[in-house]
């Protein structure tokens, strides 16, 4: 079993490689384009991975940002997802010094680079929704750790559902 700083190195190499990827095309993503700007996966200093390999905080405690969940395959924010985005949004305005990372996460069906750019457009999505209700972009970055992050390891729907999601970490 892979352990999970190499996961991350291939984590890492695999964002790497779908950004290489998409520099090559000579069209450039449009504003609309979710999970086509892969230029703010990055990872920021105290970012949720580097937490989890210190073990300074466990899977999925979100404090007062909750996390949101996806449909299968989907990265379309339902309404209760757009309701708790709607509450971490007024608590962000709140605490205007509060910067995050959003992390899109998926389940363990699809390929790693499907579902690291899935991961992306779930995280870029709820971005963008944050902005709309007022957030400022600067005070928010994207990260998608695909598949390699679970909350839940057995194979059943139930769990599955559980893995499709975005986090929010607090950066500061």
């Amino acid at each position: 079993m892979m352990g999970l700083r190499m996961k991350a190195v291939v984590v890492t190499f695999a964002v790497l490689s779908l950004f290489a990827a998409g520099c090559s095309g000579k069209k450039k993503p449009g504003p609309g384009d979710a999970g086509s700007d892969l230029s703010d996966q990055k990872l920021p200093e105290g970012s949720s991975l580097d937490a989890y390999q210190k073990g300074l905080r466990p899977p999925g405690d979100s404090g007062p940002l909750k996390d949101i969940h996806f449909a299968f395959d989907s990265y379309e924010l339902d309404e209760s997802a757009r309701q708790t985005l709607r509450d971490s949004a007024d608590w962000l305005k709140d605490n205007g010094s509060v910067r995050i990372e959003i992390e899109g996460h998926c389940d363990e069906r699809g390929t790693v680079e499907y579902n690291l750019a899935l991961g992306a457009k779930r995280a870029k999505a709820a971005k963008d929704y944050l902005v709309s209700l007022g957030i400022p972009s600067d005070r928010m970055s994207t990260i998608s750790y695909g598949e390699e992050l679970p909350l839940c390891s057995e194979h059943t729907e139930s769990c599955w559902a559980e893995n499709r999601r975005c986090h929010f970490v607090q950066l500061n």
